[in-house]
């Protein structure tokens, strides 16, 4: 694993997102209330996951009408300032 300090956190991260019900914005909020909604280059939004504090983010389209999660990027605090990933999703 590239990032082993997150591997606890992204096991967690992936049981929760399994068993999540969430409709909206808000109810994913009750579990995670640092989520942040971001527009991005295609104009669309993704949710960015803050990771073991501040130290990485996890990147994820959330279509609450389909309930699915999809993991788009993971990266370092340092590599997520970039923004380069903006541009790519």
């Amino acid at each position: 694993m590239a990032y082993p300090k997150a591997a606890k956190y992204l096991t967690i991260w992936i049981a929760t997102v399994r068993a999540a019900r969430w409709q909206n914005l808000s109810d994913l909020r009750r579990v995670y209330p640092s989520a942040d909604l971001v527009a991005v280059g295609s104009g669309k939004s993704v949710i960015v996951f803050n990771v073991c504090g501040n130290t990485y983010r996890l990147i994820a389209a959330v279509h609450f009408d389909h309930g699915m999660v999809y993991t788009l990027r993971f990266f370092t605090h340092a590599e997520y300032s970039k923004d380069k990933w903006k541009d790519e999703l």
